[in-house]
């Protein structure tokens, strides 16, 4: 029997498929858990299963030397000290796929809503009242249909927001650590150099992981390369953009408009991003469907249930340590 700690509240349907297959497990109620008290309830746990919310450091390792693996609800494993458990030989597993599509649908949903200024017209209309219909408003947005869209990341999320693109005859550009021919061909994308697409697109989304070459990837110098036409999405992770660099170009006008999923100092915002109209913010959903996250959870479970078995999980992010202390 392992002892297994969740550090989020997740579906009680995947709790139980823990306990049927033996396992004691406990789980944090809804909120994101202190620091403090993760690491008391770690310090018997065999397992972790975890949101991106919850740092995985190595006081958290030390505070637990049962610990044998961590299963992360995301892709990303940023909140993790990879190194650190590399080095203690514990399985650290994610959750890919299964969030690609509904990602994507988050960034079309970010594009259309900075655009068309959708949360500052609501709030507008909320406010002040429906004035009622003119030919040249001072609510005029912009076109989405038919724009030049920079694909920054063009891995599984990149991909799945060329696709949509075709619908909307847009032109893709994208910029990657390495060149897919094969998406090209498949996708009607054209690969440019990182600064070409930031002068010529007319939307940038940003799909990278975070890594030391990816933080702070979009800066004063390369916002100043943007049309001041151009809108930012992000859906990746807050690092890769120096918000403070974002928040002065977007108050100068040097930017139409930026959409963020995500912030630089999680969960903490930008002060001046509060402030301004033509930036939508929304608290890291880009997984947030009942279905999605369901999916999440089950895969996550699968994941533990295998390797307490041992039998290798198909979502290992550090195989070179499998089976490790199991």
């Amino acid at each position: 029997m392992a002892r297994i700690f969740i550090s989020c509240e997740i579906f009680p349907e995947e709790v139980k498929r823990l306990e049927r297959a033996g396992h004691s497990v406990e789980m944090h109620p809804a909120g994101v858990i202190a620091k403090e008290e993760l690491l008391e309830k770690v310090r018997d746990a065999d397992v972790l299963i975890c949101p991106l919310s919850t740092r995985v450091e190595r006081a958290v390792f030390d505070a637990a030397p049962e610990l044998k693996v961590v299963a992360n609800l995301g892709v990303g494993v940023d909140n993790i000290d990879l190194e650190e458990a590399n080095a203690r030989g514990i399985l650290v597993l994610n959750t890919p796929g299964v969030l690609t599509e509904t990602v994507a649908d988050l960034a079309f949903a970010l594009m259309f809503a900075v655009a068309r200024r959708v949360v500052e017209l609501d709030k507008r209309l909320r406010a002040e009242g429906f004035p009622g219909w003119t030919f040249i408003p001072s609510y005029l947005g912009r076109d989405v249909w038919g724009a030049t869209l920079g694909i920054v990341g063009l891995g599984r999320i990149g991909a799945a927001v060329a696709r949509r693109a075709k619908c909307f005859s847009m032109e893709v550009l994208y910029h990657s650590r390495t060149r897919k021919p094969e998406l090209e061909a498949e996708l009607g994308c054209r690969y440019v150099p990182l600064e070409d697409l930031l002068r010529e697109s007319d939307f940038v989304v940003l799909c990278v992981p975070l890594t030391p070459d990816t933080r702070h990837l979009i800066g004063q110098r390369e916002l100043s390369l943007m049309k001041h036409t151009a809108y930012l999405v992000n859906i990746s992770r807050g690092p890769v953009v120096e918000e403070e660099a974002l928040v002065k170009a977007l108050k100068e006008g040097k930017l139409a408009g930026a959409a963020l999923d995500v912030f630089e100092r999680e969960p903490e915002v930008h002060p001046g991003l509060l402030e301004l109209n033509n930036a939508v913010l929304t608290p890291h959903i880009g997984s947030a469907t009942v279905d999605t996250r369901r999916r999440m959870a089950q895969m996550a479970v699968d994941g533990v249930l295998a390797a307490l078995k041992g039998q290798r999980p198909e979502n290992i992010v550090n195989p070179a340590v499998w089976p490790g202390r199991l």
